[in-house]
């Protein structure tokens, strides 16, 4: 058996808010042509065909509810779309045996409410939350209250996805990024800047709990562990004001060391190099299988079997294929 632990849908009622709110078209052109984004019967055929070992865990695709609409708008897209989401898993539950709840992060306090709701009510097993809140730091006072209910009471993981908008240049002279760079090189830098604001802020000192699983495998951070891990140790070195070499004082380790705490995925495009450099960071119990589906050229079932592919090219002992594919998802979500 093998639980995807991170693809995306669109519930089509999800999908029509996405036609409707989107601000940005190039999203709405890649959303609307992916099929099996939101034709779950095409999805659930595509499975049962080529990959019957396969059940997938279910996040929803972007734009999350606060891309859509602000904060008095995005409770009720997050409700339609975790509505959606918890109707998949009850018409297919062999196939989706789970979901994971998206949340209006630019309106905490109806993010706690929705959190309540689609744990308690509709079964989810964990939330999704984006890099950044559309474009606010996750270490921003406002979210700890998301951050330390999913962790100290409901016992869940969160799903960070990565997201970083095409508008956003390379260079400050260009009105916008150039060859989709925004998106292959900037989504990795985003969920690197993520983690370091959540290790130096000391969310993960005050929240030891909390369990966040990265999108590709933890970004840039498990290459460039050693750089990381050198230049960080002298913080405040490069720093004007020096407030920044406080920082170190106020964490019980070294920064390093809560890099390690979040978790990986397998989601490298079936290249199995960097998925040993992820496992070899993060450790065989922290590293989960995930495909993706459907963004890869195939429009579905490429991601998945080459995600499996570069797992068996490593030639990992049996005991830790098992704890990849399945045994720390069923762990992390309680899937028994």
């Amino acid at each position: 058996m093998k639980i995807d632990i991170y693809n995306h849908v669109l519930p089509r009622a999800y999908l029509d808010l996405v036609k409707q709110h989107s601000k940005e078209p190039g999203m709405v052109k890649r959303m609307t042509s992916i099929r099996m984004l939101w034709d779950m019967e095409h999805r659930v055929a595509m499975l049962r065909e080529k990959f019957p070992d396969v059940q997938q865990v279910l996040t929803l695709g972007l734009p999350s509810p606060e891309l859509l609409g602000d904060g008095a708008h995005s409770p009720e897209y997050a409700r339609v779309a975790n509505d959606g989401m918890a109707e998949m898993c009850r018409k297919w539950p062999k196939e989706f045996p789970a979901f994971v709840a998206s949340l209006p992060m630019n309106n905490p306090k109806a993010a706690l409410e929705e959190m309540d709701r689609a744990i308690n009510q509709l079964g989810a097993r964990g939330i999704q939350i984006i890099t950044s809140v559309a474009g606010r730091p996750l270490d921003e006072a406002d979210f700890f209250p998301v951050f330390e209910r999913i962790a100290n009471h409901h016992d869940r993981p969160v799903w960070m996805h990565p997201a970083r908008p095409g508008s956003r240049a390379d260079y400050p002279g260009e009105p916008t990024s150039k060859y989709e760079i925004w998106q292959v090189l900037g989504w990795p830098f985003e969920t690197s800047v993520a983690m370091a604001r959540i290790v130096f802020s000391g969310l993960l000192e005050k929240l030891p709990k909390l369990r966040i699983i990265t999108h590709h495998c933890g970004g840039m951070i498990p290459y460039f562990a050693g750089r990381a891990e050198t230049l960080w140790a002298q913080l405040g070195a490069r720093s004007a004001d020096g407030d920044e070499a406080e920082v170190l004082k106020r964490l019980s380790k070294p920064p390093i060391e809560y890099f390690k705490m979040f978790y990986g995925d397998t989601v490298l495009g079936g290249a199995a190099a960097p998925l040993a450099c992820g496992i070899a960071f993060f450790g065989v119990d922290k590293v989960v299988f995930a495909s993706d589906c459907p963004f890869d050229p195939e429009g579905g079932p490429m991601f998945i079997r080459e995600g499996i592919r570069s797992i068996e090219e490593l030639g990992l002992p049996e005991g830790d294929k098992r704890k990849i594919y399945f045994g720390n998802a069923q762990r992390l979500l309680r899937l028994h």
